[in-house]
Protein backbone atom coordinates (compact mmCIF):
# COMPACT_ATOMS: atom_id res chain seq x y z
CA UNK A 1 0.00 0.00 0.00
CA UNK A 2 1.32 3.59 -0.80
CA UNK A 3 0.87 5.79 1.79
CA UNK A 4 1.32 10.13 1.28
CA UNK A 5 4.28 12.00 2.79
CA UNK A 6 7.39 14.73 2.62
CA UNK A 7 10.64 15.16 2.29
CA UNK A 8 11.43 17.80 4.19
CA UNK A 9 14.29 19.48 2.23
CA UNK A 10 11.50 20.87 -0.01
CA UNK A 11 11.26 23.21 2.86
CA UNK A 12 14.78 24.03 4.32
CA UNK A 13 14.24 27.53 5.28
CA UNK A 14 11.29 26.25 7.77
CA UNK A 15 11.41 25.13 10.70
CA UNK A 16 10.70 21.37 11.49
CA UNK A 17 7.47 22.48 13.59
CA UNK A 18 6.55 24.68 10.63
CA UNK A 19 6.81 21.42 8.80
CA UNK A 20 5.05 19.55 11.00
CA UNK A 21 1.77 21.80 10.94
CA UNK A 22 1.79 21.66 7.41
CA UNK A 23 1.85 18.64 6.57
CA UNK A 24 -0.86 18.09 9.08
CA UNK A 25 -2.51 20.71 7.62
CA UNK A 26 -2.42 19.51 4.41
CA UNK A 27 -3.47 15.36 5.35
CA UNK A 28 -0.17 13.67 5.01
CA UNK A 29 0.87 10.85 7.20
CA UNK A 30 4.74 11.12 7.31
CA UNK A 31 7.84 13.09 6.75
CA UNK A 32 11.22 11.60 5.43
CA UNK A 33 13.41 14.42 7.28
CA UNK A 34 16.19 15.67 5.64
CA UNK A 35 19.56 14.84 7.48
CA UNK A 36 21.63 18.23 6.45
CA UNK A 37 19.23 20.88 8.11
CA UNK A 38 16.40 19.61 10.38
CA UNK A 39 18.30 16.56 11.52
CA UNK A 40 21.74 16.93 11.67
CA UNK A 41 23.66 13.91 11.53
CA UNK A 42 24.74 13.04 14.78
CA UNK A 43 22.99 15.67 16.73
CA UNK A 44 20.47 12.73 19.30
CA UNK A 45 18.64 15.27 20.84
CA UNK A 46 18.06 17.33 17.60
CA UNK A 47 16.81 13.70 16.64
CA UNK A 48 14.78 13.03 19.74
CA UNK A 49 12.98 16.34 19.50
CA UNK A 50 11.91 16.17 15.89
CA UNK A 51 10.88 12.65 15.96
CA UNK A 52 8.80 13.96 19.43
CA UNK A 53 6.98 16.45 17.67
CA UNK A 54 6.19 14.39 14.36
CA UNK A 55 4.73 12.16 16.45
CA UNK A 56 2.72 14.30 18.88
CA UNK A 57 1.31 15.08 15.42
CA UNK A 58 0.03 12.00 14.51
CA UNK A 59 2.80 11.65 11.93
CA UNK A 60 5.31 8.70 11.08
CA UNK A 61 8.88 8.86 10.00
CA UNK A 62 8.87 6.28 6.90
CA UNK A 63 13.22 7.94 6.38
CA UNK A 64 16.06 9.41 7.73
CA UNK A 65 17.23 11.17 4.27
CA UNK A 66 21.16 11.58 5.05
CA UNK A 67 23.67 12.77 3.24
CA UNK A 68 25.95 9.62 3.52
CA UNK A 69 28.08 8.85 0.18
CA UNK A 70 29.10 5.18 -0.22
CA UNK A 71 32.54 4.69 -0.20
CA UNK A 72 33.38 8.63 0.02
CA UNK A 73 31.90 10.09 3.42
CA UNK A 74 33.50 7.82 6.10
CA UNK A 75 37.00 9.86 4.47
CA UNK A 76 35.36 12.87 4.68
CA UNK A 77 34.60 12.79 8.21
CA UNK A 78 31.00 11.48 7.88
CA UNK A 79 31.06 8.05 9.55
CA UNK A 80 28.18 6.19 9.01
CA UNK A 81 27.72 5.01 12.59
CA UNK A 82 26.49 9.14 13.39
CA UNK A 83 24.10 8.43 10.69
CA UNK A 84 22.41 5.37 12.12
CA UNK A 85 22.45 6.39 15.92
CA UNK A 86 20.49 9.55 14.66
CA UNK A 87 18.14 7.32 12.55
CA UNK A 88 17.52 5.21 15.52
CA UNK A 89 17.06 8.23 18.07
CA UNK A 90 14.69 9.66 15.24
CA UNK A 91 12.54 6.41 15.04
CA UNK A 92 12.31 5.26 10.99
CA UNK A 93 13.09 1.97 10.01
CA UNK A 94 15.31 3.46 6.92
CA UNK A 95 18.39 5.24 5.96
CA UNK A 96 18.32 6.90 2.31
CA UNK A 97 21.81 6.79 1.48
CA UNK A 98 23.74 7.69 -1.91
CA UNK A 99 25.66 5.37 -3.78
CA UNK A 100 29.01 6.90 -4.29
CA UNK A 101 29.22 10.17 -5.95
CA UNK A 102 30.00 9.77 -9.89
CA UNK A 103 27.36 8.54 -12.25
CA UNK A 104 27.50 4.52 -13.37
CA UNK A 105 28.89 5.43 -16.54
CA UNK A 106 31.66 6.84 -15.80
CA UNK A 107 32.56 4.57 -12.91
CA UNK A 108 35.52 2.09 -13.32
CA UNK A 109 35.37 -1.47 -12.06
CA UNK A 110 38.30 -0.36 -9.43
CA UNK A 111 36.44 2.40 -8.69
CA UNK A 112 33.60 0.91 -8.17
CA UNK A 113 34.27 -2.25 -5.80
CA UNK A 114 34.96 0.05 -2.44
CA UNK A 115 31.49 2.04 -2.79
CA UNK A 116 29.49 -1.81 -3.67
CA UNK A 117 32.17 -2.73 -0.34
CA UNK A 118 30.83 0.13 1.98
CA UNK A 119 27.24 -0.40 1.26
CA UNK A 120 27.46 -3.99 1.91
CA UNK A 121 29.13 -2.99 5.23
CA UNK A 122 26.44 -0.45 6.13
CA UNK A 123 23.50 -2.08 5.20
CA UNK A 124 24.99 -4.95 7.65
CA UNK A 125 25.62 -2.32 10.43
CA UNK A 126 22.37 -1.17 9.46
CA UNK A 127 20.64 -4.52 10.20
CA UNK A 128 21.96 -5.40 13.60
CA UNK A 129 19.59 -1.56 14.41
CA UNK A 130 17.07 -3.02 12.87
CA UNK A 131 17.15 -0.30 10.33
CA UNK A 132 17.18 -0.97 6.68
CA UNK A 133 19.10 0.96 3.84
CA UNK A 134 17.94 2.30 0.76
CA UNK A 135 20.15 4.00 -2.64
CA UNK A 136 18.67 7.10 -3.44
CA UNK A 137 17.40 6.58 -7.67
CA UNK A 138 19.60 9.50 -8.65
CA UNK A 139 22.13 11.05 -11.44
CA UNK A 140 25.70 10.73 -10.49
CA UNK A 141 25.36 7.64 -8.33
CA UNK A 142 25.77 3.86 -9.26
CA UNK A 143 21.93 4.37 -9.03
CA UNK A 144 21.27 5.97 -12.28
CA UNK A 145 19.42 4.56 -14.84
CA UNK A 146 16.98 1.07 -14.53
CA UNK A 147 19.82 -1.51 -15.75
CA UNK A 148 22.53 0.35 -12.95
CA UNK A 149 19.86 -0.13 -10.45
CA UNK A 150 19.62 -3.77 -11.07
CA UNK A 151 23.06 -4.22 -11.23
CA UNK A 152 23.90 -2.01 -8.03
CA UNK A 153 21.18 -4.53 -6.23
CA UNK A 154 22.30 -7.69 -7.71
CA UNK A 155 26.25 -6.74 -6.27
CA UNK A 156 25.26 -6.01 -3.14
CA UNK A 157 23.01 -8.81 -2.86
CA UNK A 158 21.72 -7.77 0.71
CA UNK A 159 18.26 -8.61 2.21
CA UNK A 160 17.95 -5.25 3.88
CA UNK A 161 19.19 -3.04 1.03
CA UNK A 162 16.90 -1.08 -1.04
CA UNK A 163 16.12 1.33 -3.81
CA UNK A 164 13.87 4.15 -4.08
CA UNK A 165 12.43 5.52 -7.24
CA UNK A 166 11.68 8.69 -8.64
CA UNK A 167 11.58 9.88 -12.63
CA UNK A 168 14.49 11.11 -13.60
CA UNK A 169 14.08 13.44 -16.16
CA UNK A 170 15.81 11.85 -19.40
CA UNK A 171 13.45 8.78 -18.86
CA UNK A 172 10.42 7.90 -20.81
CA UNK A 173 7.22 7.26 -19.23
CA UNK A 174 7.55 3.88 -20.72
CA UNK A 175 11.34 3.76 -19.45
CA UNK A 176 10.07 4.54 -15.89
CA UNK A 177 7.21 2.02 -15.57
CA UNK A 178 9.98 -0.49 -16.71
CA UNK A 179 12.19 0.50 -14.07
CA UNK A 180 9.55 0.48 -11.46
CA UNK A 181 8.41 -3.11 -12.47
CA UNK A 182 12.15 -4.53 -12.17
CA UNK A 183 12.44 -2.68 -8.83
CA UNK A 184 9.33 -4.00 -6.96
CA UNK A 185 11.14 -6.80 -4.86
CA UNK A 186 13.45 -4.13 -3.44
CA UNK A 187 11.39 -0.78 -3.46
CA UNK A 188 11.80 1.54 -0.61
CA UNK A 189 10.06 4.79 -1.45
CA UNK A 190 8.73 6.87 -4.32
CA UNK A 191 9.69 10.57 -4.92
CA UNK A 192 6.70 12.47 -6.34
CA UNK A 193 7.51 15.65 -8.27
CA UNK A 194 6.46 17.28 -11.65
CA UNK A 195 8.90 19.20 -13.55
CA UNK A 196 10.69 19.59 -17.18
CA UNK A 197 14.03 20.57 -14.87
CA UNK A 198 14.74 21.10 -11.44
CA UNK A 199 13.77 25.33 -11.72
CA UNK A 200 11.23 24.32 -14.09
CA UNK A 201 8.80 22.59 -11.54
CA UNK A 202 4.84 22.18 -12.13
CA UNK A 203 1.77 22.05 -10.28
CA UNK A 204 1.70 17.70 -9.67
CA UNK A 205 -1.71 17.96 -11.42
CA UNK A 206 -0.32 18.13 -14.64
CA UNK A 207 1.13 14.56 -14.52
CA UNK A 208 -1.93 13.61 -12.95
CA UNK A 209 -1.98 10.58 -16.03
CA UNK A 210 1.59 9.63 -15.72
CA UNK A 211 1.93 9.64 -11.88
CA UNK A 212 -1.41 7.66 -11.80
CA UNK A 213 0.57 4.77 -13.69
CA UNK A 214 3.65 5.46 -11.92
CA UNK A 215 1.22 4.96 -8.92
CA UNK A 216 -0.14 1.79 -9.89
CA UNK A 217 2.95 0.04 -10.69
CA UNK A 218 4.43 1.09 -7.00
CA UNK A 219 1.39 -0.11 -5.43
CA UNK A 220 1.64 -3.41 -6.84
CA UNK A 221 4.55 -4.03 -5.08
CA UNK A 222 4.92 -6.11 -1.67
CA UNK A 223 4.31 -4.64 2.00
CA UNK A 224 3.44 -0.74 2.42
CA UNK A 225 5.74 2.16 1.10
CA UNK A 226 5.23 6.47 0.92
CA UNK A 227 4.80 8.32 -1.77
CA UNK A 228 6.65 11.71 -0.71
CA UNK A 229 6.56 14.95 -2.26
CA UNK A 230 9.76 16.41 -3.03
CA UNK A 231 9.96 20.03 -3.82
CA UNK A 232 7.30 21.99 -5.30
CA UNK A 233 6.99 25.50 -7.34
CA UNK A 234 8.38 28.28 -6.45
CA UNK A 235 9.14 26.42 -2.82
CA UNK A 236 5.92 27.50 -1.67
CA UNK A 237 3.91 26.47 1.20
CA UNK A 238 0.45 26.40 -0.92
CA UNK A 239 1.93 24.99 -4.30
CA UNK A 240 2.89 22.22 -2.02
CA UNK A 241 -1.20 22.30 -0.06
CA UNK A 242 -2.41 21.87 -3.76
CA UNK A 243 0.06 19.02 -4.79
CA UNK A 244 -0.72 17.26 -1.35
CA UNK A 245 -4.66 17.35 -2.29
CA UNK A 246 -3.42 15.86 -5.93
CA UNK A 247 -1.15 13.40 -4.31
CA UNK A 248 -3.86 12.03 -2.13
CA UNK A 249 -6.38 11.78 -4.93
CA UNK A 250 -4.36 10.01 -6.85
CA UNK A 251 -3.50 7.43 -3.88
CA UNK A 252 -7.50 7.15 -2.91
CA UNK A 253 -7.95 5.94 -6.54
CA UNK A 254 -6.01 2.97 -5.79
CA UNK A 255 -8.38 1.70 -3.61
Amino acid sequence: MLHSGLVSITFRQLAPAAIVELVRRAGLRGIEWGGDVHVPHGDLARAKEVRQLTEQAGLTVPAYGSYYRAGRSEDEGLPFAKVLESAVALGTPLIRIWAGAAGSDVTGEAARAPIVADLRRITELAAHAGVRVAAEFHGHTLNDTNAAADRLLHEVEHPNFYSYWQPLTDMSDADCLDGLAALRPRLAHVHVFQWRTYRDRQPLAEGRERWARFFQSAAAAPGDRYAMLEFVRDDAPENFVRDAATLKALLAALD
